[in-house]
């Protein structure tokens, strides 16, 4: 077995058998089938979306690609952000109450799913980071939302619009970030097909190595353990992390809290995904119970 040389010496081949694409989602397309399209296109076995969108929804949706697939719960419980278009069906007599509401609806709330979604419909808790009213003219009013994951933005819009008294519905959706990811660098369909015409037509890696990022860019909030390269062998047979294999870990790490931590050799190849089930400094025992092998 081979282990993974450092993330930005790969090559344009190897970025898109282990690699991410913070895809700039367009309208129409569902997610799932975006992540066919992407998939396709890169000609590799497995592309996955984090975190789904509705057709109609655009902005961030990051795209695994091949055996990166495998890290697709780090996004499970990943913050999310969003433009949203608030359509209220009246005007408000004190367009201040428009403020005054959006400051309630700050922390933790209570949703039901929609009838339209593909979960359970039962009640639920989520948290409100923030929510802003950016700007707000007539009956439509631009709002700024920081989130839990799992957050439903329409049901957000229509509970705003009783406590209003008007009655409201969501009108546009863009999401601007679903960590670790934002839309400081987003890049379209169109940036990676043409990057990998310019790879595959001319050998030019350059357009697909700005594109295709390496991905252990996704685990960058995650804490990080250091393990020798040895070790790192084992773990690709199935064998935990034993206290003799560490190399190096983050400060402060507790095993009472079983974080999960990402794994790396020390050229910054990440070799998987676990538990933290003991002390990192201790000289034995498993300090790492596997959740997901990366290499």
């Amino acid at each position: 077995m081979t282990l993974r040389g450092p993330p930005a010496d790969r090559s344009p081949a190897e970025l898109l058998s282990f690699g991410v694409l913070n895809l700039d989602k367009p309208p129409g397309p569902s997610a799932h089938q975006v992540a066919a399209w992407v998939r396709d296109l890169a000609t590799v076995e497995r592309a996955a979306h984090a975190g789904t969108l509705d057709p109609k929804v655009t902005g961030c949706l990051p795209m695994l690609l091949g055996d990166a697939t495998r890290m697709a719960q780090v996004f499970d419980d990943s913050d999310k952000a969003y433009i949203a278009v608030l359509e209220l069906h009246e005007r408000l007599a004190d367009p201040a109450t428009l403020e005054a509401v959006a400051d309630e609806f700050e922390g933790e709330l209570y949703q039901k799913p929609p009838k339209k979604s593909a979960v359970v419909r039962r009640l639920r808790s989520r948290k409100i980071h923030s929510l802003d009213v950016l700007e707000a003219e007539d009956r439509r009013a631009l709002i700024s939302i920081r989130c839990e994951s799992g957050t439903y933005i329409r049901k957000l819009c229509h509970d705003m619009g009783l406590a209003l008294g008007t009655g409201a519905h969501m009108g546009d959706l863009r999401r601007t970030a679903t960590d670790p990811f934002d839309d400081s660098d987003l890049v379209t369909m169109h940036d990676f097909v043409d990057a990998l015409a310019w790879w595959r037509e001319d050998d030019d890696p350059d357009p697909l190595r700005e594109v295709v990022q390496p991905a252990e860019r996704a685990l960058v909030d995650l804490p990080s353990v250091t393990i020798a390269p040895s070790a790192a062998e084992s773990v690709a047979e199935g064998a935990p992390v034993y206290a003799p294999g560490v190399i190096d870990a983050d400060d402060g790490l507790d095993p009472a809290a079983e974080p999960l931590v990402a794994c790396y050799i020390p050229n910054g190849a990440a070799v998987c995904l676990g538990t933290l089930a003991g002390d990192p400094d201790a000289d034995e025992g498993t300090v790492v119970e596997l959740e997901r092998v990366l290499v």
